[in-house]
């Protein structure tokens, strides 16, 4: 087993998430001094509408990285959707609604490139020369493909999927970003994308000097997600249906929050061992307020759910209210969103035929 390899097995131990811990510490500090050394990639699949997980556990950093200076890039996965489904039904409206929702909380396509996985050509062209670098068995260890293969009930998993690390390295090397936002269950992801650069870089270099790698070994930002349960109280997801989604009105977030899961409890503490449901709601009026979700139960007491859910809703409204008038305005103009998107795929493709060029060259498969 080579260098590379050990780490990529190492990757989800203590030691290595002590390294990633100090990293991701240091980089923050870093980020205060000179943001401008640093260059992010992140993205969502456009599989269903943004809500209050993604923006409290995504979006909002992604903006305060831009704002702070940080060369920003977003991804809209859209090849990504059919790794696991056998349609694209609907993905025009999701891609123009996920990029409404990106620009409505505060991505500035100027500061900001946002593109397509599908109008990136050079950037799915690396997955040719990245996939002789990984073996069969390192991809199937990959926590997101074993967690698929143990999903599928016996049915075939597709190539792509049994790829999707590689076209993971790909999304974040095209662009060679050198800080990636993620949670600590995402780090062997991460990892699996170091393994890539290192092993291009071992193999290749720059026409033949090692000492000037092609590749920046990307680092992990972490970051503290709040852990939001839908309203149902299970985990928050766009196929449960158990979301308060951006784009929602705000009589429908009433009628959203009006169901959620509580208890029978009149008196309100935040618990979130014993008193899940309740505690999610405060959660989220701590979050929409800026307040300590403790601070806010002792001030309803017994006021019971129903106070609970009438000042998370007037939270959650207020809080969104920007949001969502901005993002009215934006739907009022799809030709916009659509300049916005190509403007953001050409800038992509500008680096992707870069970095294409480089590998070539130092693959020595240049021929004119």
């Amino acid at each position: 087993m080579d260098d590379s390899s050990e780490a990529l097995a190492d990757s989800t131990s203590a030691a290595s998430l002590a390294r990633s811990v100090a990293r991701s510490a240091e980089i923050e500090r870093q980020l205060e001094t000179d943001p401008g050394q640093f260059r992010m990639l992140t993205g969502d699949r456009p599989t269903g509408h943004l809500h209050l997980g993604h923006y409290f556990g995504s979006l909002r950093n992604r903006v305060a990285l831009q704002d702070k200076g940080v060369d920003t890039f977003v991804l809209i996965a859209d090849y990504q959707v059919i790794t696991d489904r056998d349609g694209v039904d609907h993905m025009q409206e999701r891609v123009l609604s996920l990029l409404t929702d990106y620009l409505a909380v505060g991505l500035d396509p100027a500061r900001t490139t946002i593109f397509a996985h599908s109008q990136v050509p050079a950037l799915n062209q690396l997955m040719l020369p990245f996939l002789s670098l990984v073996t069969d068995s390192e991809l199937r260890r990959n926590p997101t493909v074993k967690a698929e293969q143990e999903a599928t009930g016996g049915r075939p998993m597709s190539g792509l999927m049994l790829t999707y690390p590689v076209h993971q390295a790909a999304d974040i090397l095209f662009c060679k970003a050198n800080v990636v936002p993620v949670g600590k269950d995402q780090l062997p992801h991460l990892e699996q994308t170091r393994v890539v650069a290192r092993r291009f870089d071992e193999r290749y270099g720059r026409a033949g000097d090692r000492s000037a790698p092609v590749f920046p070994a990307p680092d992990a930002l972490l970051s503290e997600v709040p852990n939001l349960l839908g309203t149902d109280g299970t985990k928050m997801s766009k196929s449960r249906g158990n979301t308060i989604e951006l784009r929602m009105s705000a009589d429908e977030t009433a009628k959203v929050l009006k169901k959620a899961v509580t208890d029978s409890d009149r008196h309100i503490t935040f618990d979130p061992d014993t008193r899940p449901g309740v505690s999610n709601l405060l959660q989220i009026a701590g979050l929409t307020t800026g307040r300590d979700p403790r601070a806010i139960a002792e001030e309803i007491g017994d006021g019971g759910s129903g106070t609970l859910k009438k000042l998370v809703t007037e939270a959650v409204n207020e809080h969104l209210a920007p949001i969502r008038a901005r993002r009215a305005e934006l739907e009022a103009d799809p030709a916009q969103l659509r300049r916005v998107l190509a403007d953001g795929n050409a800038r992509a493709n500008e680096v992707a035929d870069a970095t294409l060029d480089e590998v070539r060259e130092a693959m020595q498969m240049v021929y004119a």
